[in-house]
């Protein structure tokens, strides 16, 4: 008999900012203060994780849809076109204001 696998859920942050339980992992991880995400193996989130800080303010993503609607920007480190993206658009829309 084939032992049944435990189904283990996780803990999202959805569009709306709220949690939300997921039986899918995030694929991305992001930053509650500095309202950022990035990839999960982002060196400049890892550096602080090691440092002992980051953690308690730490959430993670579905996708990069689900971050961007949840208001929060792209990491300059791990994910640069996207942030040089996210940082014109900003620009463009601050300048026409």
């Amino acid at each position: 008999m084939t032992p049944v696998a435990a189904h283990r859920t996780y803990t999202l942050l959805g569009p709306d900012g709220r949690l939300c339980r997921s039986g899918t992992p995030g694929t991305l991880g992001g930053h509650r203060r500095g309202r950022l995400y990035g990839r999960l193996d982002c060196p400049s989130a890892l550096r602080a994780i090691a440092r002992g800080h980051y953690t308690e303010h730490r959430v993670f993503f579905a996708d990069e849809a689900t971050a961007i609607a949840a208001g929060y920007r792209p990491c300059a480190v791990c994910l640069p076109d996207e942030y040089a993206r996210w940082k014109t658009t900003r620009e463009s829309s601050s300048a026409s204001s």
